[in-house]
């Protein structure tokens, strides 16, 4: 999606480091400045999948159940409880009162607190086709279509201005936990009413509205965003009084900017930098296993790699290791299986593809694949590691007689055609969202008809493993759930929609002045409760 606001917004022609001012005496204002990537595909995170995006959005919204900061835990959000009944089939949601809406954005004032109203249009416009925002910003909801929630949802009625009840159409254990991701934040209907009468219905993704820690103030694509801290915000209280987003595309530039206090912290410093950071006195380094898999999806219904002999030959012409030690200089673990070792129903009998150049050249062979042959491999642009990696890609694949022809897009560009099946081979990454199996193999899945989910990068379907990924979600007993998703990692072993490269160990670099940020294992870079000492 191509992100483009229809106005000029923010500050221009005053640098950056202008704006800084966590040296400033106490009595200052505190700035916290965060060196992101890239710049959001848009605000509304039921619209987007990329953590660039979400990342952006989240200090603007809740949702009616969250994560607690830094954990997997469910506490409770705009909804303050919940009960499930009905063999898991309704489940009705409390809400919380006297939460208020952002006021004085893009020259709006609510005349109302969040109720009810704004759960079931927050909804409903990802549900229904009718609703009047469906189609705003292109109408594309991948998580609500990949998780299958049109067709686990029943209905969602207003009991009251504080009582909400979900119908499922059968029950799902995971349902709690998939209303605590992004794509479930709740919006302001009377704010979308608002623009739609000004016609302007576009504004209401790219200049938000919400009821979290931060308001939106301003921003410049490629540039910056600015927050200011909200008052009035119903949880824990943002502890500094501005938040900016300074987009910066080049990692050596993040690092730059760290060291010289130009921003005071960035996400996922270069392999070869950490020994740097963790021995610069003014600096420091956090890091965690993540709950990622990096992979390349092969797109299956493009030959070759509509054969699954070819899919596995590709995968054994690639030295993994060789990536590991001298790419990602050991901070990443061989992925064996989609999921990561540390969840659910994680098949520890499954052995990876060894690096075998001549049973790859074989597999070509019985194929019919005659060498040599040219092969596309898409790269995203968004860390500098990746160009890397496809240049070795390269080089091993060469070796079996496959030239692979290395192509690029700015990353909001790649995000849309790799999602569209372009590519043939594409490099990606998914980092969980919620710690269920369930939210990995939605990204691979299909609707029971065989079509492919909207992130479903390989187009592959496969009927068993379909059949069990939709069983799982209605399974009670963990021990049946466990049994289906190993048997679902023996079939994508085998079938090899994906080379599975590595899962990350995933790195925080800040200013030594930054205390009490708490790493997600979600990956959610999240800055309420974030303070810089004096």
């Amino acid at each position: 999606m191509t992100f483009k606001l229809s106005r000029t917004l923010g500050i221009v022609g005053i640098s950056l480091s202008a704006m800084i001012v966590a040296s400033a005496p106490s009595h200052a204002a505190k700035t916290l400045v965060y060196c992101t990537d890239a710049s959001p595909a848009g605000f509304s995170a039921s619209l987007n999948t990329t953590k660039t995006s979400m990342d952006a959005a989240r200090p603007i919204y809740d949702q009616l159940v969250l994560f607690k900061r830094g954990e997997t835990m469910v506490v409770p959000g705009l909804a303050t409880a919940w009960k499930i009944t009905n063999g898991g089939k309704t489940i009705t949601f409390t809400l919380r009162k006297g939460v208020k809406w952002h006021s004085g954005v893009n020259g709006f004032t609510p005349s109302r607190d969040f109720n009810a109203d704004d759960v079931l249009w927050s909804f409903n416009r990802m549900w229904k086709t009718d609703h009047p925002y469906h189609k705003v910003s292109g109408g594309t909801y991948d998580y609500f279509a990949d998780m299958s929630m049109a067709e686990t949802l029943n209905s969602i009625t207003k009991i009251d201005d504080y009582t909400v009840r979900f119908e499922l159409n059968e029950g799902n254990v995971t349902m709690i936990p998939n209303l605590a991701m992004d794509f479930a934040t709740i919006y302001s209907a009377e704010y979308a009413d608002y623009l739609l009468k000004q016609g302007k219905p576009e504004q209401f993704d790219q200049i938000p509205v919400g009821t979290g820690a931060f308001i939106f103030q301003s921003y410049q694509k490629d540039s910056v965003i600015r927050y200011r801290a909200n008052p009035n915000y119903w949880g824990e209280k943002a502890k500094v009084d501005n938040l900016i987003f300074a987009i910066t595309p080049e990692e050596t530039q993040r690092l730059t900017k760290l060291k010289a206090n130009e921003c005071q912290f960035f996400d996922k410093p270069r392999p070869n930098d950490l020994a740097e950071i963790k021995n610069n006195p003014d600096l420091k380094l956090i890091g965690m296993p993540s709950l990622s898999t990096s992979y390349f999806s092969f797109q299956v219904n493009k030959p070759p790699l509509n054969d699954k002999r070819v899919r596995q030959a590709l995968s054994m012409a690639i030295d993994r290791q060789s990536l590991i030690d001298q790419v990602y200089l050991g901070a990443a673990l061989p992925a064996v299986n989609f999921i990561t070792p540390d969840m659910m129903g994680y098949n520890k009998k499954i052995k990876p593809y060894d690096y075998n150049p001549e049973k790859a050249k074989q597999l070509l062979k019985e194929a019919g694949v005659m060498t040599p042959i040219t092969v596309d491999f898409w790269w995203p642009p968004n860390r500098s590691i990746n160009k890397v990696i496809a240049e070795r890609i390269q080089a091993d694949w060469a070796k079996i007689g496959v030239t692979a022809k290395l192509v690029s897009f700015e990353w909001g560009e790649y995000v849309k055609r790799v999602n569209a099946g372009e590519h043939q081979v594409a490099m990606m990454t998914w980092g969980g969202d919620n710690g269920d199996p369930d939210n990995f193999f939605q990204t691979i899945g299909c609707s029971p008809e065989m079509k492919a989910s909207p992130s479903n990068m390989s187009k592959w379907c496969d009927a068993e493993f379909v059949k069990l990924f939709h069983a799982a979600k209605v399974m009670v007993k963990q021990s049946d759930r466990v049994k289906a998703y190993q048997r679902m990692q023996e079939i994508l072993h085998d079938q090899q929609p994906q080379f599975l490269n590595v899962h990350r160990v995933d790195y925080k670099a800040m200013r030594k002045e930054v205390v009490g940020f708490k790493q997600s294992p979600f990956d959610r870079d999240e800055f309420t409760g974030v303070d810089i000492q004096q």
